[in-house]
């Protein structure tokens, strides 16, 4: 294994998941009464953690078989070019820049991404890009293997 990062949320979507489950408990305890508020904001919150950990599962790796994003493969034998993009390009492939086709693995807690060309023409995905906290590292990891992957 050359690299493995999870697409995690961060702390404050949490925290702000909890405000909100509370708040929601704060407003049905004045309608309905305690304990439909205590099971209503218990309900609102989980709901929300759910979705914040649903949100947040999302695996990258890097290994001997080709880059890995959640349960997408692209393998070395199609890996192409991989360029790191800082937060300013990010925002332009995602935007004005973007191909409709493009596979796009992307958090928007993340600002930083990675573009990977894919050389497969009957691909339907001109490229991969993929959010990281640490793009640099995975652009190096994705040579690296690529690099491995074409020696064998």
């Amino acid at each position: 294994m050359e690299y493995r990062e999870r697409l995690s949320a961060p702390a404050w979507y949490w925290l702000v998941g909890v405000g909100f489950g509370s708040t929601s408990a704060l407003a049905m305890g004045l309608w309905f009464g305690p304990e439909p508020a205590v099971i209503g904001g218990l309900a609102v919150t989980a709901v929300i953690g759910i979705a914040v950990a649903w949100i947040g599962r999302t695996e990258i790796a890097v290994d001997a078989e080709g880059l890995h994003v959640g349960v997408n493969l692209l393998e070395w034998a199609w890996a192409g070019e991989t360029e790191v993009l800082d937060a300013d390009r990010t925002r332009a492939m995602l935007g004005v820049e973007a191909n409709a086709a493009a596979f796009v693995a992307q958090r928007p807690w993340l600002n930083e991404a990675i573009v990977v060309q894919v050389r497969d023409a009957a691909d339907p995905h001109p490229y991969w890009l993929v959010s990281s906290r640490r793009p640099t590292r995975l652009a190096a990891a994705i040579e690296r293997a690529r690099h491995q992957a074409a020696v064998r």
